[in-house]
């Protein structure tokens, strides 16, 4: 059973700590200091549900339905290039650069985590499908603990850049340093909305 669990927390962290739109996300408001509980909850909420419905074969149906994924696909094209939009705009305005100034409401809040969360097909590829199959593929008693060791990854790695980049906050105060933060994320999107539009 440890074995699993250990297995199941690995592959959590090798999926999830690619840099996307989401950890970006998570970076920036532990930084900002700005609804970051709710922020966390969401994230580990949702990749907590993805990762037990791919256990339970949730995976397979998506395999089965393309259309759903090509849907999926173009609106993440679509909202990861108007996030990166939202950032250059950022970006451009020092008076927004502060941790305490110009802070967004919570409702934005959830509906951005919630939108760049689910619109991203890569979180059913990766998430649902391959650790779902990850998981099936343990053997007798071993999927459980495997999919346990994979939300625990997930658990650990959200609290870790969220409460870590908070901790950093007083360092990276300067207009400065959020100007080059929002265009960098910004050019990770740009670069993410192409390779899914393309790859």
């Amino acid at each position: 059973m440890l074995t699993h669990l250990i297995s199941g927390t690995l592959a959590g962290w090798s999926i999830i700590i690619a840099v996307g739109p989401q950890n970006a996300l998570v970076l920036r408001q532990g930084i900002r200091r700005e609804h970051l509980g709710v922020v966390l909850t969401i994230c580990i909420l949702a990749d907590a549900l993805l990762i037990g419905a791919g256990t339970v074969g949730i995976g397979a149906i998506v395999l089965l339905a393309p259309w759903a994924l090509e849907i999926l696909r173009w609106l993440g094209v679509a909202y990861l290039l108007w996030y990166a939009w939202g950032s250059l705009r950022s970006a451009r305005e020092a008076s927004g650069l502060t941790a305490d100034t110009h802070q967004r409401s919570l409702k934005s809040i959830i509906a951005t985590t919630l939108a760049l969360t689910f619109l991203n097909p890569g979180v059913y590829l990766d998430t649902v499908v391959m650790l779902g199959n990850l998981a099936n593929q343990q053997g007798p008693g071993g999927a459980l603990p495997f999919t346990l060791g994979a939300m625990f990854g997930s658990l650990t790695w959200f609290l870790g850049i969220g409460y870590g980049a908070r901790g950093l906050s007083r360092y990276l105060a300067r207009p400065r340093v959020w100007q080059v933060l929002d265009i960098l994320i910004a050019v990770v999107l740009v670069i993410l909305a192409l390779r899914l539009a393309f790859g």
